[in-house]
């Protein structure tokens, strides 16, 4: 007799298989490890081939096991759909929905909006995950990754969340140092203080002003991968920041940093950027609704503010 893989085998073998660790599966997955081994197993009898190669620290796809894995990936998407399909009818949406984004606008924009999107349905399943990297939309089973910055994938969506630029700024104490730059060439001679974020060259500002799109070698005696840490050493006089616009508005606000190079900013509207076939799904478009809500509630929006390339 034959045993039919269950779904929720699929989709715990699909997290450990992500994750290369049944440890980290399970912490996901919200089950133990012993399980999570006794499932994949189970799985594996199920198919009659071996999934994953097994080792101390990790775990890794067999060629059969990439082979399952596509296939469940192909399966629970469906799944995901005709539960979605059902639930539009029932006006309750229902199952996971999976978003990536960087720490801080994870923090400070993508979780509030989860939350009252989780609020509101909570029949939607929330993951995020906070990374220093662009994510692997349908490798890594992402529905959204939250970014700033165009969307240069040509097989992506990019849902507008907010219009939001890049510009320069620095203490007044800075300023009264060492002068206001009058050009986009005197920042080489400036104190710098830099941020290294996600898909960015280090150390090198491309900014937009009279004769178009500039860049500028900068350098600076503190640099940081961590946002929080930068605007915290740019407030104490340490050197030019540049970051955006939506980050630097209470700091703005106070006078505890004041924007130079008004005619320079470099455009990096945020998006939530999906597949186009999750772009489909409802509670993708739900989430998207939270977040635009999240980030800036008078903002109007539809479907045209789509960049799709």
């Amino acid at each position: 007799m034959i045993n039919d893989p269950s779904l929720s085998d699929l989709r715990l073998f699909c997290v450990v298989a992500r994750r290369a660790s049944f440890a980290g599966g399970a912490r996901e997955a919200g089950v133990s490890q012993a399980l999570a081994s006794k499932r994949v197993a189970q799985l594996e009898r199920a198919l009659g081939v071996t999934l994953l190669r097994r080792t101390t620290r990790k775990v890794s796809l067999t060629d059969e096991g990439q082979r399952v894995l596509d296939w469940a990936q192909r399966i629970l998407e469906d799944v995901d759909d005709m539960r979605d399909e059902l639930s539009r009818a029932a006006r309750e949406p229902q199952g996971p929905i999976r978003v990536s984004s960087s720490a801080r606008l994870g923090r400070e924009v993508v979780a509030p909006a989860l939350s009252s999107l989780k609020r509101r349905y909570p029949g939607i399943d929330i993951w995020l995950e906070l990374l220093d990297r662009r994510v692997d939309l349908v490798g890594e089973s992402f529905h959204l990754d939250v970014r700033a910055g165009e969307v240069a994938e040509p097989h992506l969506i990019g849902h507008l969340i907010a219009r939001n630029a890049h510009i320069v700024c620095a203490a007044p104490s800075y300023l009264a140092r060492r002068g206001v730059p009058q050009t986009l060439s005197d920042l080489a001679a400036h104190d710098c203080v830099l941020l290294r974020e996600r898909e960015e060259p280090f150390g090198l500002w491309r900014l937009s002003g009279p004769d178009g799109l500039e860049q500028v070698k900068v350098k600076g005696p503190l640099a940081s991968n961590d946002i929080d840490v930068v605007l915290r050493w740019a407030r104490d006089g340490f050197g030019l920041v540049k970051a955006s616009q939506w980050l630097l508005a209470p700091s703005l606000a106070q006078g505890a940093l004041v924007r130079v190079l008004p005619q320079y900013e470099h455009s990096a509207h945020i998006y939530a950027v999906s597949t186009v076939r999750s772009a489909q799904s409802a509670k993708v478009r739900l989430c998207v609704q939270a977040l635009r809500q999240q980030m800036d509630p008078t903002m109007a929006y539809t479907d045209d503010n789509r960049q799709s390339r």
